[in-house]
């Protein structure tokens, strides 16, 4: 009896062993794993000329490159950052630890260690919160490890909580992270301390007070429409989609008064409770601050992967104005794109060099319709030919993101879409 009751006992012990060990093995596993070839919206493009297999190899090896590359460990810590390359005596800031956390949880499949990865990326975040929200992440670190204010930068933490809500269908909430919990908690944060609720517009940071001489000014590129509608479906909370409207107000009136022909948006707007306006000069970075600069390189990018995911017709209107200027002023001939421009459309004189931060969402944008195709070929076969060595972490990392997008491997977390 007791040889009996051993046996079973030893039965049930490693079936309770190979049972946790399983549903271990499937927390990790992930559920979509790259490459997916996400159907995007009916009409849109990829680049043609190149066999699926290879653009999705394309994108793996620089993934390869660019982890190898930027993702630093903390010393002794269950920690990583993205490498700002210590830029300003910095190691890392929230924008590009937003941009990391994103590309990794969409590569996951591809890297086998996408997961550790993620979570260690997750926890640099939450060791280092802001001041006023401890669900936010201080803007920036030096190489020492010391938060330089404890404010936040706005397009850091969206970036975060989306990756969140990728991560949550990726790998699911069960295990040691609930990401679809933390995704939650970061994405109200952004609208309590991130989103002005008299014009919806998005906060430069949440050290932005009603109080303050900024709080109706805004950074272009903080407008992330399809990052939005998925913090609606997520959380059910409709001032979203105030947030999405007024935004698309917003654009659309910038293109007509300031640039109709070109249909550039400048990287900071100001007055936007009064007469939206470009910014004036070093209103907060450069004298290019009123212009289609660093910051709002990005926004053909942003705006078009809201068409591409979830149909928008006025992302496709935007962006379209852009297509056909860019087509038109660089004559179809890639090398004749320049690293920032004039709302009018003309060169900043001095930019005639090559900036991948410009280059890549010119491909996105392209995107959104069949009569880009061309275009689209050469975009990417120019983007791609860059080597990594040549690119700081900004250019890079925007190269791969969209690389992803361009390559049909950009998936929405969002069950359901908000029009």
């Amino acid at each position: 009896m007791v040889k009996e009751f051993i046996a079973m006992w030893k039965i049930g012990f490693v079936f309770i062993v190979t049972l946790f060990f399983d549903l271990s093995a499937d927390a990790q596993t992930p559920l979509k794993p790259f490459p997916q070839h996400a159907r995007y919206c009916y009409g849109s493009i990829r680049p043609s000329h190149i066999a699926q297999n290879k653009l999705d190899n394309i994108v793996r090896d620089f993934y390869s490159q660019w982890k190898k590359r930027f993702i630093k460990n903390v010393l002794g810590k269950q920690q990583s950052f993205v490498w700002f390359e210590n830029v300003g005596k910095k190691q890392c800031v929230s924008e590009g630890q937003g941009y990391g956390m994103i590309i990794v949880a969409l590569m996951a499949g591809s890297d086998p260690s996408a997961k550790a990865t993620y979570d260690q990326l997750f926890s640099y975040c939450k060791a280092h919160p802001d001041k006023r929200s401890k669900h936010l992440m201080a803007w920036a670190q030096y190489t020492n490890g010391r938060d330089e204010d404890q404010t936040s930068a706005t397009d850091g933490d969206m970036d975060i909580a989306y990756s969140l809500l990728l991560a949550d269908k990726q790998w699911g909430s069960n295990g040691a992270v609930n990401y679809l919990a933390a995704a939650k908690t970061v994405i109200n944060a952004i609208m309590q301390y991130e989103i002005n609720h008299r014009t919806w517009s998005v906060l430069l940071s949440d050290g932005i007070e009603r109080e303050s001489r900024d709080y109706f000014d805004m950074r272009s590129s903080d407008f992330m429409p399809a990052h939005f509608k998925a913090f609606y479906n997520a959380t059910g909370d409709h001032r979203w989609k105030n947030v999405i409207d007024a935004n698309y107000k917003l654009f659309n009136s910038l293109q007509q008064t300031y640039s109709p022909d070109a249909g550039l948006i400048p990287d900071f707007i100001v007055h936007i409770d009064k007469k939206p306006t470009p910014a004036p000069p070093n209103f907060l970075e450069s004298r290019y601050d009123g212009y289609y600069n660093y910051n709002a390189c990005r926004v053909p990018w942003r705006i078009a992967t809201d068409y591409l995911l979830n149909g928008d017709s006025r992302s496709k209107t935007i962006v379209e104005k852009i297509n056909r200027w860019i087509r038109e002023t660089t004559r179809n001939d890639t090398y004749n794109i320049s690293a920032g421009y004039t709302l009018a459309g003309n060169d900043i004189k001095g930019r005639y060099f090559e900036a991948l931060s410009f280059v890549a969402p010119f491909a996105v944008s392209a995107m959104v319709d069949k009569k880009n195709q061309a275009w689209l070929n050469k975009v990417w076969d120019y983007l791609v030919g860059f080597k990594m060595k040549d690119f700081d972490y900004y250019d890079n990392s925007i190269k791969l993101y969209d690389m992803i997008i361009l390559s049909g491997n950009h998936w929405n977390p969002a069950a359901r879409t908000l029009r």
